[in-house]
């Protein structure tokens, strides 16, 4: 077999499923019947036609023309439209498009690996769900999971936008459908979810290569990655390579306005848990700047436990230290967390409990991007004090008081460490709005970890509104994952 680019092989793979039909107007599959489009802001509505065509768009009371370019791409703006509907969409050029029950709401995309591919016909409790599910203006599209060698300019493959009825809702996104129900029950907008997930996925499959080029750590292993000869390409896992993804599964629906985005993923990822701190930017970066609107809200699922993959505070975690990565995200504007290392399983990757991965999600998203004054994280770490064997721990966000879930006076899954920097379990208690920690077997702490194990499910601390303490650490002592890095292997 010849050694080619893997690169040239996937684009003339996926090539036929992405040429414009020349002599009459097309609309990319995002679009179509039943569909939403993003509220409040302006609609970008992009297709192909013969060059030099005339292409008109209509939508409510407004229409708005533009002229097919040389290549026969096309795109205008329609202006921002108020929540509502059912309207139509009309396209005219030397044919015509009628695309009908079209609804102004707002748009969610639901990205990751499986926990947010995972359907709620598996999810806690899930033939009730399906049964009680009557929302027509909760919709969504699922994007078919393909890989491409190079950006694709449409979705490769047949797609149609779905409503949350028992007929359709098993297989819409568990974590996208809770969240998509409270928003929807809270504001009284269409809501429309597009699922761009596969499971067992790496964040670098998600980025493109410009972004990656732009940095000095990826940019060798995506050189390399040009030069892996077809006959190397794992058929078993052929979405674990870099850009992959969005390729095939981002960039065609680019720039459909959207409201913002929901992330679930970094279980593939917790081998290399420091260097995600760097990854996970990356990607939103990536995604906002090509989106082009601007920061738009960016929320994502922080792991949960999982007893499997066997770090302990003691020995050190690699899930403990992709969770901090994630954490370190909220530096970004407009970014926002679900803490859920209370409800992982221990013995299974993928939690049934959906429901509060989606309605905590959904806080942040009422506190963000909707200005609600609502409670949506637990309690953060804010500082130690340290006198003789006893640390005091301060938090911010307390929200009405400190509490353990079970009622218990300890509080479970704080350690502390001397300056040899070994880990011991400690006790501690609830002070007010402060955690009092001690361990008999540290005479002279200087350190405190909470929740810092791969499975973190035993731990206890919430405030009175419901919201887990997040795992965290006072020290910044050498990362037990920091020497491993991405790269793509030469054969």
């Amino acid at each position: 077999m010849k050694r080619k680019s893997i690169y040239f092989f996937l684009l003339s793979f996926c090539f036929w499923g992405i040429q414009a039909v020349m002599g009459e107007v097309r609309l990319p599959k995002i679009f179509g019947n039943g569909m939403i489009l993003q509220r409040d802001r302006p609609i970008t509505i992009w297709g192909w036609a013969d060059p030099g065509e005339a292409i008109s768009v209509s939508l409510d009371k407004q229409t708005k023309s533009t002229t097919a370019r040389s290549d026969g791409k096309w795109s205008l703006k329609l202006n921002a439209e108020k929540a509502g509907g059912p309207y139509e969409l009309q396209v005219k050029g030397n044919n015509n498009i009628t695309l009908t029950d079209v609804l102004l709401g707002d748009i969610w995309l639901c990205s990751g690996q499986s926990n947010m591919e995972f359907e709620l016909e598996r999810a806690n409790n899930g033939k009730e769900e399906i049964a009680a599910a009557n929302y027509p203006q909760i919709r969504q599209i699922k994007i078919p999971r393909i890989v491409a060698g190079n950006p694709q300019d449409d979705i490769n493959g047949e797609v149609t936008w779905k409503t949350a009825t028992p007929e359709n809702v098993g297989k819409f996104t568990a974590v996208g459908y809770f969240f998509a129900k409270g928003l929807y029950k809270d504001l009284h907008v269409p809501i429309g979810l597009i699922n761009s997930s596969w499971g067992g996925t790496m964040i670098e499959t998600w980025i493109s290569k410009e972004a990656f080029e732009q940095t000095s750590s990826f940019k060798d292993a995506i050189t390399n990655f040009t030069e892996v000869p077809l006959n190397t390409l794992n058929k078993a896992q052929p979405n674990n390579y870099p850009t992959l993804l969005f390729n095939a599964m981002i960039n065609p629906i680019i720039p459909f306005a959207i409201k913002g985005a929901l992330w679930y993923q970094g279980e593939t990822n917790a081998s290399r848990g420091y260097q995600y701190r760097e990854a996970f930017p990356l990607l939103i970066n990536d995604w906002r700047k090509r989106w082009g609107q601007g920061d738009f809200p960016f929320y994502f699922v922080q792991l949960a436990s999982y007893k499997a993959a066997g770090g302990t505070v003691e020995k050190g975690s690699s899930w403990a230290e992709l969770r901090e990565s994630q954490a370190k995200t909220l530096s970004l504007l407009h970014t926002g967390m679900a803490v859920i290392t209370d409800i992982g399983l221990t013995n299974d990757i993928h939690p049934t409990n959906k429901q509060d991965v989606g309605k905590r999600l959904e806080a942040v998203a009422l506190h963000d991007a909707y200005g609600k004054k609502v409670v949506y994280t637990g309690p953060t770490y804010k500082d130690i004090k340290v006198a003789g064997n006893q640390v005091t721990v301060s938090f911010n966000e307390v929200n009405g008081g400190l509490i353990t879930k079970d009622g218990s006076v300890n509080v479970l899954g704080f350690a502390v460490a001397g300056d040899d920097q070994q880990f011991k379990p400690a006790k501690a208690k609830i002070a007010g709005d402060k955690v009092v920690v001690v361990s008999d077997s540290v005479s002279k702490p200087v350190a405190v970890r909470y929740s810092w194990a791969d499975d973190a499910g035993t731990s206890n601390l919430y405030n009175k509104e419901g919201f887990p303490a997040g795992p965290f650490r006072t020290d910044n002592w050498p990362a037990f994952t920091k020497a491993n890095l991405f790269s793509v292997k030469k054969p």
